[in-house]
């Protein structure tokens, strides 16, 4: 019977950013971005049993969560440290696990690929600033950069608000505290709101995932805070109409004007598999400049594409010239890259 720790350990060897387990057929890890089964020995009831148990813990939270709700996220480490974002949950009736594996070092800008200008949003003192993208696209790990930029050149103080907690940080120039919903904190929201009690500079919200946080977040922003958080959209303008649109109608043009006030820039990512291997991230930058903010108060956001297009002087770039360069540099094949651009004329070039 394989055991867990050597199954995840083997992930790690292989390269994988993602195990997929599930009684009845056989592991799976994702290197590079591609599914590929492990062997071809399928994972019997019982030892799809003992991992479940090993992983969440005999008698845990955990357990007790996924038996009310049918799902549970945590995380989970081997004796060495190696940490892992573990999601349990019911399919067809039986229990199943999807685990990302957590780096256990932060990387630089430089070292992800990522385009110099990102780090403009680290050194804002106030503001709101996302990172979105479909899942699985290295928002979580931007987000991490960029606080440890921050911790590696100035003191502040800087909150992280997590479900859970992704990557853990050592405390350089500045003091950082982690919480984590449902063990530190009830509710994201409550977190956020309670921040204000606490002395910080930055806070970090790992994914906002109802309006009550989405208001306190901005809330915290317009109040002389930096907030940097993830959402899962594709693009800057439908970054900026979800937030919108998730709100009331007779609170729409209140959040128009907060989100005007408060907004930085959006960062959207995508990873590509590189000519090389591994995987190479195409990235769409809006800044909240004078004209982003002024289409987003008048609710003009077809506009925003426009805009970024035209304001690459300022640092912005859309997500189709990101790609156009990695294909022209051969860092990736237009094969990869033509399914993600916006323009028709690229797609079938």
């Amino acid at each position: 019977m394989r055991l867990l720790d050597d199954l995840l350990r083997e992930a790690q060897g292989a390269g994988a950013s993602d195990i997929h387990i599930s009684i009845g057929r056989t592991p799976f890890f994702r290197i590079d971005g591609i599914l590929a089964p492990v062997g071809d020995q399928v994972i019997a009831e019982e030892e799809g049993a003992a991992m479940m148990k090993q992983l969440m813990g005999a008698g845990s939270k955990n357990m007790d969560q996924l038996k009310q709700k049918r799902q549970v996220d945590f995380s989970y480490a081997l004796p060495d440290g190696s940490r892992f974002r573990v999601n349990v949950f019911y399919h067809v009736d039986q229990v199943a696990a999807a685990l990302r594996l957590i780096p256990s070092r932060i990387r630089t800008i430089d070292e992800l690929h990522l385009p110099p200008q990102i780090l403009q949003f680290a050194d804002f003192k106030q503001g709101f600033v996302l990172v979105v993208g479909p899942a699985g696209q290295g928002k979580s790990t931007t987000l991490a950069t960029l606080l440890q930029y921050i911790n590696n050149t100035r003191r502040e103080h800087i909150i992280t608000i997590e479900d859970p907690i992704e990557y853990l940080f050592t405390e350089d120039k500045s003091i950082i505290d982690q919480r984590e919903v449902g063990h530190d904190a009830p509710s994201f929201a409550d977190a956020i709101r309670v921040t204000l009690r606490q002395d910080p500079n930055v806070i970090m919200v790992g994914e906002i995932r109802d309006i009550e946080s989405m208001q306190t977040a901005l809330t915290v922003a317009e109040t002389g805070h930096l907030v940097l958080s993830t959402l899962h959209t594709n693009d800057a303008g439908q970054t900026i109409e979800r937030i919108i649109d998730s709100f009331p109608s007779e609170q729409q043009q209140q959040v128009r004007s907060q989100l005007a006030n408060a907004l930085s820039g959006v960062v959207s990512q995508r990873l590509l598999p590189s000519t090389s291997g591994g995987r190479m991230v195409a990235v769409e930058i809006m800044i909240g400049t004078t004209a982003i903010k002024n289409v987003i108060r008048d609710g003009s956001i077809h506009q925003i594409p426009g805009i970024i297009q035209t304001s690459s002087d300022v640092g912005m770039q859309t997500l189709d010239s990101s790609l156009q360069h990695l294909v022209d540099s051969g860092a990736v094949r237009m094969e990869d890259a033509r399914g993600y651009f916006s323009s028709t004329k690229q797609m079938f070039r």
